[in-house]
């Protein structure tokens, strides 16, 4: 990956009176907060030179090369700082899917304070949901009954939902065209899940036609 160097205008970063500023890290796909740290000037800027992050550790007082045990590394595709420029958004491809030292990919996988989801994950969280009921059948559900009858009945039904799409559209009926492709999405996350196809390498895809 090029350097990152020209991308951001150090001299405009407010750091803190420690030297330092607060540094989020958040999935390049799905948009998942992946972890808070702490950059200062010379971590920022081996972050920009080598295209992977380096944070500073207020324990150690040291230098951090984000993975560099682990082998969970970051990979740096964008930098952002905020309207204060007090704060950086660094959008990172996570090595391994894992970003915390708990084993889990996010550091913000706790779930006590809200149990919603924040908007920009909906798709993925009802890929989870899906994906479970594939792994896990729960008695009663049509998502389970969908998985039980197998790829003829989940694509006759995709077949359907896209021709109520297409109806929709048609008919300019805003309402009935964001719950026709709804419905649509739901029914390709299933057959996405029954053919073992992760919601990331749609993703990745979609990456790829950012710039048609």
């Amino acid at each position: 990956m090029p350097p990152l160097t020209q991308s951001v205008p150090l001299d405009k970063i407010r750091f803190n009176d420690q030297g330092l500023v607060p540094a989020i890290a958040q999935d390049y796909l799905d948009g998942t907060v992946l972890m808070l740290a702490w950059m200062n000037r010379q971590s920022l800027e081996k972050t920009l030179a080598t295209g992977e992050t380096w944070y500073w550790s207020r324990s150690r007082q040291e230098l951090w090369h984000k993975g560099a045990t682990s082998g969970h590394l970051q990979k740096v595709h964008s930098l952002r700082y905020d309207c204060d420029s007090d704060a950086l958004l660094i959008s990172v491809e996570q090595v391994g899917e894992i970003a915390c030292h708990t084993g889990e990919r996010s550091c913000f996988h706790q779930v006590d304070s809200t149990k919603k989801a924040p908007p920009a994950d909906t798709l993925s969280n009802l890929y989870q949901v899906v994906a479970s009921r594939r792994d896990n059948p729960v008695e009663g559900s049509y998502t389970c009954k969908l998985f039980a009858g197998g790829d003829n009945k989940i694509l006759k039904k995709i077949g359907e939902e896209t021709a109520e799409v297409v109806m929709a559209c048609k008919d300019d009926e805003k309402e009935a065209i964001a719950s026709e492709v709804a419905d649509l999405f739901y029914h390709t996350l299933v057959a996405l899940a029954y053919h073992n196809v992760t919601l990331r390498a749609v993703f990745r895809k979609l990456k790829e036609r950012e710039n048609p």
